[in-house]
């Protein structure tokens, strides 16, 4: 677990001149440490992955699809030592961990899935007006070109896959740059890859730091750019590669709204279960974590007290343990940022319920009421363990709480009334609406991304196939026949 683990250059190992040590936010020991590459390294892996463009893009079919599902085999084979991995450098429970592997080797099977039918081709006749008879248009997508994936540190492999796997099953070349706190579980991937037939160039992992990123962003040989990470940074990269085509997966402030017919006893343990269990999972660092609670009045004094029961029966400590629910967060200074935010509604009027301390890296579960609007937890995302819950008179009051946020990436509405939940499909301003359930529900092949100031794309292995990729029309003439 302590041993220097090399990246991955145009499909071989390297090292470099400098290494990283990764720590865990636990107890601060050295998990590992990471070779970090020279500008040099930076430039080959840009050059080749280049280079190799047309050559990928030809690749067949079936060989990308086999390369793929080799990795989903692979990850699902070394599943537990994985786990472990991802716990070990982001702190992350091992039973989250565990499920976070799971959903990486469903990635690479859907990716191998979509390899053997991707770009199939679509033909339309034109002899619809007489100026077109005789000719078929045909339409194919093509690469356009290399892509540069910058993945973050909550999901460190899953998300690493959803920049991966989507590129290698359109033919696209990717140079992965994975989070500097949690590059461990990235770099796992590239073992499994070097044990495929992949053109040389075509992938590589480089754990650059962060100030490195810029020059990658500027480079004109990687137009196609997918981010995953914070607000500010998204939209700097956008800002400053204007010509460039940017998939932006941000952050949020996830709500969970209970309507009045969400009212029976078991109803009402069932939301307060799921709202506790996803507030807190990941240590509340998921961008589709429940941050928000909007209770209709009619069952808002019999949810609170079971919401405040299931958030205090969370367990929390040692991530290694099987029994652990909630770990901490990635660094002390995360932590710090929470407490600070939660002091900072407290003193302005906000009801702490439970919670509200910090260990080190580690944050109470937290649940306040009469939490100002103007407040920092009110506006921006907390990625951490707090929990807001407010009364709403109604379901039109309810929604527009929803809206009445600067995010929108997704909402869950507990509801058994069907109409409800198609008001709530076009009313909520949002990427994706989960009927019966929290926002935090995320299947890997749909759609997944936001509105408002939540992203810009989507992710979802097909929907990412999309994104790096462009139609192409060919127009065939002289047809006698179609």
């Amino acid at each position: 677990m302590t041993s220097t683990h090399a990246f991955w250059l145009a499909g071989r190992q390297a090292t470099g001149e400098d290494t990283l040590d990764v720590t865990s936010p636990w107890d601060g020991r050295t998990v590992g440490a990471v070779a970090v590459p020279t500008d040099a390294q930076v430039e080959e892996a840009v050059a080749a992955a280049h280079a190799v463009r047309d050559e990928f893009a030809a690749t067949p079919a079936h060989q990308r699809a086999a390369a793929l599902d080799h990795v989903s085999r692979r990850l699902a084979e070394r599943a537990e030592e994985i786990a472990r991995l991802i716990s070990a450098e982001n702190g992350k429970p091992v039973k989250w961990a565990r499920g976070e592997v799971g959903r990486a080797v469903s990635v690479f099977r859907f990716a191998a899935e979509e390899a053997r039918r991707f770009n199939g081709g679509e033909a339309q006749r034109l002899d619809t007006d007489a100026g077109g008879q005789g000719r078929l248009a045909f339409t194919r997508r093509f690469p356009k070109g290399v892509v540069l994936g910058i993945a973050p540190f909550n999901f460190p492999l899953n998300l690493c896959a959803h920049k991966i796997a989507p590129a290698i099953a359109a033919g696209v070349p990717i140079i992965l740059k994975p989070a500097p706190a949690t590059p461990l579980s990235g770099l796992v991937i590239g073992e499994l890859l070097a044990e495929t037939e992949l053109p040389a160039g075509s992938w590589s992992i480089l754990p650059v730091p962060n100030d490195a990123m810029p020059a990658l962003v500027q480079d004109e040989r990687l137009p196609v750019i997918s981010f995953t990470g914070s607000e500010k940074v998204g939209y700097a990269i956008m800002d400053s590669v204007p010509r460039k085509h940017c998939t932006l997966e941000l952050g949020g402030n996830g709500a969970a709204v209970v309507l009045a017919d969400w009212a029976s006893d078991e109803d009402l343990d069932q939301a307060a279960h799921r709202i506790a269990t996803f507030s807190n999972y990941q240590g509340g660092q998921s961008c589709i974590s429940v941050q928000r609670v909007i209770a209709d009045a009619a069952v808002y004094d019999r949810l609170l007290p079971r919401v405040v029961a299931a958030v205090e029966a969370q367990v929390t400590g040692d991530p290694a343990d099987d029994r652990t629910d909630v770990g901490p967060l990635v660094s002390e200074d995360a932590a710090r940022r929470v407490e600070t935010w939660v002091d900072e509604a407290v003193a302005a009027g906000a009801k702490l319920l439970t919670g509200g301390r910090r260990d080190g890296a580690s944050y109470a579960p937290t649940v306040l009421t009469d939490v100002p609007g103007d407040v920092t937890l009110s506006c921006e995302e907390v990625f951490g363990p707090v929990l807001t819950v407010q009364r709403a008179e109604g379901e039109a009051e309810a929604f527009a709480a929803v809206n009445d946020s600067k995010y929108g990436l997704q909402a869950g509405v507990f509801t058994h009334d069907v109409r409800a939940a198609f008001r709530a499909h076009r009313a909520l301003e949002v990427g994706g609406v989960v009927i019966g359930d929290v926002p935090s529900y995320r299947a890997d092949q749909m759609p997944y991304g936001g509105a408002k100031q939540s992203g810009v794309g989507r992710e979802g292995v097909r929907f990412a196939m999309d994104d790096y990729t462009y139609e192409r029309v060919m127009v065939l003439t002289g047809l006698t026949a179609l």
